[in-house]
């Protein structure tokens, strides 16, 4: 099973459900990447998750997939 930067399982992505992943099979994995912030954001900070950057959850982590209340909620932040 592969972990998406965002934190989720890429099999239940929609993007990777929906077959619209730019990156196809290799999933979300922190690097330049102009079609995912979350990658760039990560691969920028030395972070293989966003779970693990001290500013988590942040603007970008409103652009999803996991819901940014539900991001609050996991670091106590609401």
């Amino acid at each position: 099973m592969k972990i998406g930067v965002c934190g989720i399982a890429c099999e239940k992505c929609p993007k990777m459900i929906n077959k619209t992943c730019p990156n196809k099979e290799e999933g979300c994995q922190p690097k330049n990447n102009p079609f995912c912030k979350l990658a760039t954001c990560a691969y920028q900070r030395h972070v293989h998750l966003c779970f693990e950057c001290f500013d988590f959850p942040c603007e970008i982590t409103k652009t999803g997939p996991i819901s940014y209340g539900y991001c609050e909620y996991l670091t106590g932040k609401k």
